[in-house]
């Protein structure tokens, strides 16, 4: 499961006024892992995300990347590390076509245009949007949506990619298609992190399982070992653990 660590965060904390949103949350990542974090609506899943890609300052705590502090980091300096991240809902430049939102985000990477449309187009294969790359933004359904919000974050070429609730909204059909590309992203080198609620994208997919719970860790493991947990079961899962075991 993974080789050396590339991604560790220290005993964080954040609040948000009387909210604690994290405390004294610990994880580590390792290289080529496939990792899903869990828990419910307010648990932590997305300040966490924050935190590591630098949109959140934490109050207290540390976050590593390939043994760098990148602590308190501004998000385009994360990013340059070689950090990607989606977001839980998906606003691509809607007047620009697909491939010129690829362009946008390839271009932080690349020295010049031609570059990084070359780059651009690669990616849109990589996803299965190739044959939309003219089609305008605002044209595309939910699931090609998501898909070029992933292909803005591959634009980035990163080492860590970051994907928060990537399967929401979408038929069990497009989920299982998902599941083949990010299977595809991983095997080529890229190390992935999914907060998710939608427990049949983990199933079959991550190696190891985190779940947060009022802003604390409350269990990790593999996914048939936190299906059988029962403090899991009981603040989270319930009637849904056996969704972790399926395939």
């Amino acid at each position: 499961m993974g080789g050396r660590e590339i991604l560790v965060v220290e005993n964080v904390w954040k609040r948000f006024g009387g909210i604690v949103a994290l405390a004294g949350v610990s994880i580590e990542v390792r290289e080529g892992e496939r990792l899903a974090i869990i828990g419910p609506n307010g648990s932590g899943k997305t300040t966490l995300f924050n935190v590591i890609t630098g949109y959140v300052k934490p109050d207290r705590g540390r976050v590593s990347f390939d043994g760098q502090d990148i602590t308190g980091k501004k998000p385009h300096q994360i990013a340059r590390l070689g950090i990607a991240r989606t977001f839980q809902i998906v606003k691509p430049f809607a007047n620009l076509t697909v491939e010129e939102n690829v362009v946008v985000a390839a271009l932080s990477r690349n020295r010049s245009v031609e570059e990084a449309r070359r780059h651009a187009l690669h990616v849109l294969e990589l996803v299965g949007l190739y044959d939309k790359r003219n089609v305008r933004a605002a044209m595309l359904n939910l699931a090609e949506k998501k898909r070029l919000e992933l292909a803005k974050a591959l634009a980035l070429n990163p080492r860590l990619l970051l994907l928060d609730e990537v399967a929401a909204g979408l038929r069990p059909s497009e989920i299982k298609e998902l599941k083949k590309l990010l299977y595809k992203i991983n095997s080529e080198g890229v190390t992935i992190v999914m907060v998710e609620h939608v427990l049949r994208a983990v199933s079959g997919f991550a190696e190891r399982v985190v779940v947060l719970h009022h802003g604390s860790k409350l269990a990790e493991g593999r996914p048939e070992d936190i299906a059988k947990d029962p403090r899991v079961v009981d603040a989270y899962l319930g009637s849904l653990a056996s969704q972790l075991l399926e395939v």
